[in-house]
């Protein structure tokens, strides 16, 4: 299938090889900041950097939207895409109505669209596998859909129909799950680097962390330190020990009271 992506950030860059592996083309990418287009490209075994945002001359029949939520309404307003052309985003958040609603103001011709979301962290510098991915699909239109169901299961063994309103529920808890935790072991990183110690000393307590996270039935009945166990006195000394960084007690204080209020439940 002949694909074309509009973006070039860590989504853009992860799915475009993965779809190439499996005997996709990736014909075009196209990038606000033209040197991420270009760097993508060179991944790529024969596609072009595109310098507009007009593709009606494009090969492709599918175009992945791979931009923040924030630059869609922009990135519709300017899009010219061919007959036929099939519109793909991959955003957690933003739901299928809005970017139908979106071309209905700006393009001249009926578009197909549909929603292509992986539930990943990614990152241009560390490899993914993308059989291990769960892709979230969803499309009103029923030849994108086992389109989509069809691209999903090339590069994925766990494909998933879900609505905009079930992905928007998945997408605040990868945030909590992922980009919270990734938060919360940086501010871990900076306190023992701050007073010369190794970060390597906590690793094997975060490996236990999450190996017991995914495997237990109920995540919350796993939970150990001094907020579900009440120990007011330790919780008083580590706020003390914050007091120079008040952002970081902050967060220390709200979550230790969310500790305390679920463990009362």
């Amino acid at each position: 299938m002949k694909i074309s992506f509009i973006g070039s950030g860590n989504v853009a860059w992860h799915l475009s090889q993965a779809l190439e592996k499996v005997g996709h083309s990736v014909e075009e990418v196209y990038s606000r900041n033209p040197k991420n287009a270009d760097a993508l490209v060179k991944k790529l075994y024969n596609a072009a950097a595109m310098r507009t945002l007009d593709f009606t001359d494009s090969p492709s029949k599918v175009f992945f939207l791979c931009v923040s939520d924030d630059a869609i309404a922009e990135i519709i307003k300017h899009l010219r895409l061919p007959l036929n052309a099939i519109l793909i985003h991959t955003s957690g958040s933003k739901s299928l109505k809005e970017m139908d609603e979106l071309l209905r103001v700006h393009s001249d011709i009926p578009i197909k669209t549909g929603v292509f979301y992986p539930i990943q962290t990614f990152s241009k510098m560390f490899h993914v596998n993308f059989n291990e991915i769960p892709i979230c699909i969803e499309s009103e239109n029923e030849d994108v859909e086992n389109l989509l169901i069809t691209l999903g299961q090339d590069i994925s063994d766990i494909t998933y129909a879900v609505n905009s309103e079930e992905r928007k529920v998945l997408h605040v808890a990868a945030v909590f799950a992922c980009n919270f935790t990734n938060h919360l072991m940086g501010i871990a990183q900076e306190l023992v680097e701050e007073n010369d110690l190794e970060f390597e000393l906590l690793k094997p307590l975060i490996y236990e962390t999450f190996k017991k996270a995914i495997e237990a039935k109920n995540i919350f009945k796993v939970q150990t330190g001094p907020a579900v166990r009440g120990d007011q006195k330790i919780i008083n000394q580590h706020l003390l020990f914050l007091k120079q960084k008040p952002d970081y007690q902050q967060i220390y204080r709200a979550l230790s009271e969310g500790i305390l209020h679920q463990n009362e439940k």
